[in-house]
């Protein structure tokens, strides 16, 4: 899980700190025998399964997990080091994948373990559902002290959680967060009903379950720190080759692509345009015992990218996909400006009335691509505007309950906007 950065509070008089596990910390799991054992106790307990997964974030090119909790009523609470036992999971596969999984932000460990063959038949998520119960705070802490007065200690979520050994105090670490996700989940559930919004959620965990990794995006290369500062399209593509080069050495190596080779050694060659291994190997980062090794790799990008016709230089902005920045609507379409500024504030206006965040009632991009692509007329006929606004959120992933409660607002805001009359220049005099 990742390591939550809001949920340092101090503890009030009624809050009670968990700082073990009620039966323990479990050993480890690592043989197939171990695996076998745990999906045979896993199978005999009754209830919805509690599931976190460690990863090494920052320390490995991969997002594979590096341990995985489980714990289920009647079975009690296992860590399992995937790693060594990955070829021996079907067991657990078929104990645990028909159950209803309890994860907190789900979306970052299902892509891990569905590597792993580890997938849930339904799911239910401890962070969404504090999202859609209108919980200003929604880190693992925050939630279990405001609805369990339970106090859990955050301190090794960003570790590297691929060192073998496992030091005790992170397993300690990792037990806890499945601890309570349980009841956890049986409080957000009472919540979620106790506001109408039981069936909301189950629509939004079944979205997560069904999404899949996020699709990579295009030009990567171009999120290099300080890529700005460059001057030409040749530069440009003297980074994109270094990029390339150290993602592919990362992914070989398994290895954090900040760690073989930093953002500032990419755009200091780049700038410095070295014509030889030693001067490359002059420059900082560079001339590194470590980095030494890989002098042939990284002078092969640059003189790579000095063979490249101009034809195959990168453009010096990306290419745009879908609507510009909001930024520039003002400018290029002042009749979209004004769509999206009334739909962004008829979004705001429901958020704060049913206390669910924005960006949780509807995707940002969508709304942008809906004011943006909008054809019909001021005082078109309602029914129209909204089998179109209809249209267009569903065709965008948007959720039956996001519809059910987006469309009436925005068709009212989209419909009112009247298009601002053209300046007229006044005559000279």
């Amino acid at each position: 899980m990742s390591e939550v950065t809001d949920d340092a509070t101090e503890p009030t008089s009624d809050v009670v700190p968990l700082l073990v596990p009620r039966d323990g910390v479990p050993e480890v799991i690592t043989t197939a025998a171990g695996v076998a054992a745990a999906a045979a106790a896993l199978a005999s307990g009754h209830g919805p399964l509690a599931v976190d997964a460690e990863r090494a974030s920052g320390f490995r090119y991969s997002a594979r997990a590096y341990l995985i909790q489980l714990r289920r009523e009647g079975a009690g609470s296992f860590l399992l080091d995937p790693i060594p036992t990955a070829q021996d999971l079907q067991p657990l596969a078929e104990a645990i994948n028909p159950l209803q999984w309890v994860l907190h932000s789900a979306d970052q460990d299902l892509p891990g373990l569905a590597e792993l063959g580890l997938i849930p038949a339904e799911l239910f998520d401890t962070e969404l559902a504090g999202r859609l119960a209108g919980f200003e705070r929604v880190g693992l802490a925050a939630i279990v002290e405001r609805t369990l007065r339970v106090e859990l200690r955050k301190g090794h979520g960003a570790a590297d959680w691929s060192t073998r050994p496992l030091p005790d105090a992170w397993l300690n670490y990792a037990a806890l967060d499945v601890e309570v996700l349980l009841e956890l989940r049986d409080a957000m559930e009472a919540e979620l009903e106790s506001q109408g919004k039981l069936e909301w959620a189950k629509e939004e965990f079944e979205y997560i379950r069904l999404a899949g990794p996020p699709k990579p995006k295009p030009d990567r290369w171009r999120r290099t720190s300080h890529i700005t500062s460059l001057k030409t399209t040749r530069q440009l593509a003297a980074v994109r080759a270094l990029w390339q080069a150290r993602e592919d050495l990362a992914r070989k190596r398994d290895v954090s692509p900040s760690r073989v080779l930093p953002d500032s050694a990419i755009i200091d060659a780049a700038l410095k345009d070295p014509q030889s291994l030693d001067a490359l190997r002059s420059l900082p980062v560079f001339g590194g015992p470590r980095q030494r090794r890989y002098s042939r790799i990284w002078m092969d990008a640059l003189e790579a990218a000095r063979r490249l016709p101009d034809s195959e230089l990168p453009p010096k902005t990306p290419p745009i996909v879908g609507p510009p920045a909001a930024g520039r609507w003002a400018r290029q379409d002042p009749a979209a400006a004004d769509r999206l500024t009334a739909a962004r504030a008829a979004l705001s206006d429901l958020s704060k009335e049913v206390s669910v965040p924005v960006e949780n009632l509807l995707q940002p991009d969508l709304v942008r691509r809906l004011c943006w692509d909008w054809k019909l007329e001021p005082d078109s006929d309602i029914a129209e505007v909204e089998s179109a606004i209809e249209t267009k959120l569903t065709s965008g992933g948007a959720r039956g309950w996001q519809r059910t409660l987006t469309v009436p607002v925005l068709a009212e805001a989209l419909n009112s906007v009247v298009p601002a009359e053209p300046e007229v220049e006044e005559p000279k005099s």
